[in-house]
């Protein structure tokens, strides 16, 4: 059995039809996705509309939340607040419905899913821990992996070692100590920013073999940007893809 998990996808439909196309040709009993379908891109309704369309199972982002909570709205940052005031026209009634119903944790075969960091934050970033952190997030989820996603950035820490060695992932597979505990950041489908190459990410999850295999797929990053300035979204959001 094998379990791909995607996160941050931002509404960019490019780079999510690469990352499907690519997991057809994977042998994936089931697809994951941690949160932020939204925001930042050009294409929000088609994006949650395949997720919707393929059973895809998803959790809560913080800014699916914003969509949600016009007070969190108002704290975000200049770009991602327009860009998210820009989304929320582009968005049916449908599409509405199914953010209002995302919960902001998922505890599945064995594995707990969030978006910002354990036990269950949409909004609190999980960005550079120290040890005593990564401790004390470790002693709020009983499971022994949990997947997480807003930092945008390829991560793989191991209960018991130190941060520092698990803070930026690299593509390749690891191999997960059945003793050890686990916190891991699939990277950005929509918008990476892990210093990497600007490839969509996402990981594969084999339980049956104890391995997470981080993996990167190029895109038409152009077709993306190009429907970014049609729509008149902000500059910042096209320079973030063509890094």
């Amino acid at each position: 059995m094998r379990i791909a998990v995607l996160a941050d996808i931002h509404a960019n439909l490019a780079a999510l039809e690469a990352v499907l196309e690519d997991i057809a040709g994977r042998q994936v009993s089931e697809i994951l996705c941690l949160g932020d379908s939204i925001g930042y891109g050009p294409d929000p309704g088609e994006v949650l509309r395949e997720l919707r369309r393929r059973g895809i199972r998803s959790i809560l982002g913080n800014h699916e939340y914003a969509a949600l909570n016009r007070a969190y709205l108002e704290r975000m940052n200049p770009d991602p607040k327009r860009s998210l005031e820009m989304t929320l026209p582009l968005l049916s009634a449908e599409d509405l419905a199914w953010i209002a119903g995302l919960e902001p944790v998922l505890v599945h075969r064995g594995m707990r899913l969030v978006h910002g960091c354990p036990p269950k934050s949409p909004t609190c970033y999980l960005f550079y821990p120290n040890a005593r952190m990564l401790e004390r997030f470790f002693l709020s989820f009983p499971e022994q992996i949990c997947f997480y996603g807003h930092t945008h950035v390829l991560s793989f820490f191991e209960e018991g070692l130190p941060p520092e060695e698990g803070m930026e992932a690299e593509l390749a597979t690891y191999r997960l100590h059945p003793d050890r505990r686990y916190l891991i950041n699939p990277g950005s489908v929509g918008q990476p920013r892990d210093g990497i190459n600007n490839q969509a990410k996402y990981l594969l999850w084999d339980p049956d073999k104890g391995t997470v295999s981080f993996l990167g797929v190029p895109y038409e990053v152009q077709r993306t940007v190009n429907r970014l300035h049609q729509l008149g979204f902000p500059e910042f959001n096209a320079q973030r893809l063509v890094w």
